[in-house]
């Protein structure tokens, strides 16, 4: 049998859910690897470079499942992971440095999107730009998994004096949310984002605790929905292509999410490119493989292959 392995970002007792949640992304593989042919081990990434290489070395694996999200709890440094393994000529499934690199710099990715004409919401990092009469989300410049997106991170223009160091202002559209998956260039089902419940006063954004509180009023009332009415159609089509470009524009590979807000005037924005996007059991990811018909063991095969053809 050939060998694997799942390397991911160290995890603790002391980790929060989102950081835990590779945990289940690793368990999903190893279900599957066996019966596409693969004994397979677990390691944890670290910086210490020569002991790494050697671990790996050991295993003389034919693929690594790179499932780094954090390089010393930073997600900005993720790029790291996939810079040392080409360095050493490894394969990896996913995106490559650059893609990484380009799509967890939030502000970097938006700046592409603007420059090649694809829409996304405005932004800045500069208190001085921000226009009183609009209203904007602050979010952090390179962390994932909503982490540090909350209902008092909303703003009215006049309302803002400071930037936080490491987040930037982004122009909160009100309206729906899409996201649409795509692995080895192979767009699935769309999916919205349904808000429920939802105050006419409550901002309707996928906060940290639509994703991980599962007690809270925003995990039980968010829900995603494959359902659409034929009136949705074009607009579906639309997002669809809009992620391919965004796939062929930054290079992506393996698996990738594509996030979107759609306002009242029917324009969608990228709001955010997740290249290798979760996929626990429950992620939205698995969720529309699964919409399209593949099974978990599908999924893992497609995404090795796409690492294969590098």
């Amino acid at each position: 049998m050939k060998q694997a392995i799942i390397l991911h970002n160290p995890v603790s007792e002391y980790s929060k859910e989102d950081e835990l949640d590779v945990l289940e992304q690793a368990k999903l593989i190893e279900r599957e690897l066996p019966d596409l042919g693969y004994n397979f081990a677990r390691m944890d990434f670290n910086l210490n470079i020569n002991v790494l290489l050697n671990e790996i070395k050991a295993k003389n694996p034919s693929v690594i499942f790179n499932l780094v999200e954090t390089v010393n709890n930073q997600g900005k440094l993720s790029f790291v992971a996939p810079a040392i393994l080409d360095s050493f000529g490894f394969r990896y499934t996913g995106s490559g440095t650059e893609a990484i690199y380009t799509t967890t710099d939030k502000v970097i990715c938006k700046t592409i999107l603007r420059n090649n004409q694809i829409e996304t919401p405005d932004w800045t990092k500069k208190s001085s730009d921000i226009i009183p009469s609009k209203i904007y989300l602050f979010k952090p410049i390179s962390e994932d998994g909503s982490v540090g997106i909350e209902d008092s991170t909303l703003y009215t223009g006049d309302q803002i004096r400071k930037i936080p160091k490491d987040y930037f202002a982004e122009e909160y559209i009100d309206g729906r949310e899409f996201n649409i998956s795509i692995i080895a260039g192979l767009v699935m089902p769309p999916a919205e984002m349904c808000f429920l419940n939802y105050s006419s006063k409550k901002p309707k954004i996928l906060g940290y605790k639509a994703k991980w509180e599962e007690n809270s009023f925003e995990y039980k009332n968010t829900k995603r929905s494959f359902n659409f009415e034929e009136k949705d159609f074009s607009l579906l089509e639309e997002l669809k292509n809009i992620a391919k470009k965004c796939w062929q524009l930054f290079n992506l590979k393996g698996y990738v999410r594509v996030d979107f807000r759609v306002g009242k005037n029917n324009i969608p924005s990228v709001i955010e490119i997740n290249a290798n996007p979760c996929i626990a059991p429950d992620s939205g990811f698995i969720a529309a493989c699964h919409q399209a018909g593949l099974t978990n063991a599908e999924i893992i095969k497609r995404i090795i292959e796409d690492a294969e053809r590098n």
